[in-house]
């Protein structure tokens, strides 16, 4: 039989912080071809995602599939940090609460805030690739739920509460650090879809009826399970493309790496900076 959720995630953490030094202070999660981030951590423990009891593997392109935890510094210090290079999709066959036992990981470990990254297509025909944008509230159009099935009042209650699923402190603290590099970031709400297939020009046209900015085919899970363990969470979108009915040319994975790729420094460089501000 199966174990139970809070055994699996109780057995990763177990074997996870025998492996570590720290605790992590903040989580943060590394969406398609933005995993360098990992790269500026000091003293660094590198763990890739099979060596983790229970962990699901990543095998999407642009998803490098380690735990990577060192150190950055802040303005009061080194603050350890946990990052996820790469995540896994509920598209790959994955349920949903296997998509956020990642996510699960990193609170279960001590981060006090989670930070999720995503390449997301536009909805919002005022964005434009590249843009940066910060999630303030999701649609969940996926159908799936990671807290679906036996709830363990261990974890978090029945019915969590996500009025504020997007915290508005930790909102106000990457947008301050924002202004202090000179990095553009915009506001918007994530539609999260279950893939794999790119949405047509018809769902673009409704998720933008409905009020979504920016649509992918991840973090809610991970919002959902963060929120349920009481870990506030901030999420930020890299906009790689325009959304179906909105783009010039087909849409393609490659494209989504390549933008990626050109914006990684400048989504880095906000990153290094916001992680240690999010939990002092």
């Amino acid at each position: 039989m199966k174990a139970d959720l809070s055994t699996r995630l109780a057995y990763a953490l177990a074997w996870t912080r025998g492996k570590l030094d720290v605790t992590p202070a903040v989580g943060v999660v590394l969406g398609s071809g933005l995993g360098a981030l990992a790269d500026r951590l000091q003293a660094a423990v590198s763990i890739p995602y099979e060596e983790i009891p229970g962990m699901p593997i990543s095998r999407v392109a642009g998803h490098a599939g380690r735990l990577v935890v060192g150190e950055l510094d802040g303005p009061r210090g080194r603050v350890p940090v946990a990052a996820m290079q790469g995540r896994v999709h509920a598209y790959e066959g994955w349920t949903a609460a296997e998509v956020a036992f990642g996510a699960r990981v990193l609170c279960g470990l001590g981060a006090r805030a989670l930070v999720l990254t995503n390449a997301a297509g536009a909805v919002n025909p005022a964005l434009v690739a590249g843009d940066l944008v910060r999630i303030t509230d999701h649609l969940n159009l996926a159908g799936q739920n990671p807290l679906v099935g036996p709830n363990d009042e261990r974890l978090g209650p029945r019915f969590p509460d996500l009025s504020a699923a997007y915290d508005p402190a930790l909102g106000a603290k990457l947008e301050a650090c924002a202004a202090r590099l000179g990095t553009g970031l915009k506001r918007g709400v994530y539609a999260c879809l279950l893939g794999p297939s790119y949405e047509t020009p018809a769902e673009i046209r409704m998720l933008r009826t409905l009020g979504a900015d920016v649509v992918g085919m991840s973090t809610v899970p991970e919002v959902i399970a963060a929120r349920h363990m009481g870990v506030p969470v901030c999420a930020i979108s890299l906009v790689s493309n325009a959304a179906a009915g909105l783009s010039e040319h087909p849409l393609t994975h490659a494209e989504v790496q390549a933008i990626a790729a050109r914006e990684s420094d400048r989504f880095v460089a906000l990153l290094a900076a916001f992680l240690p501000e999010a939990v002092t």
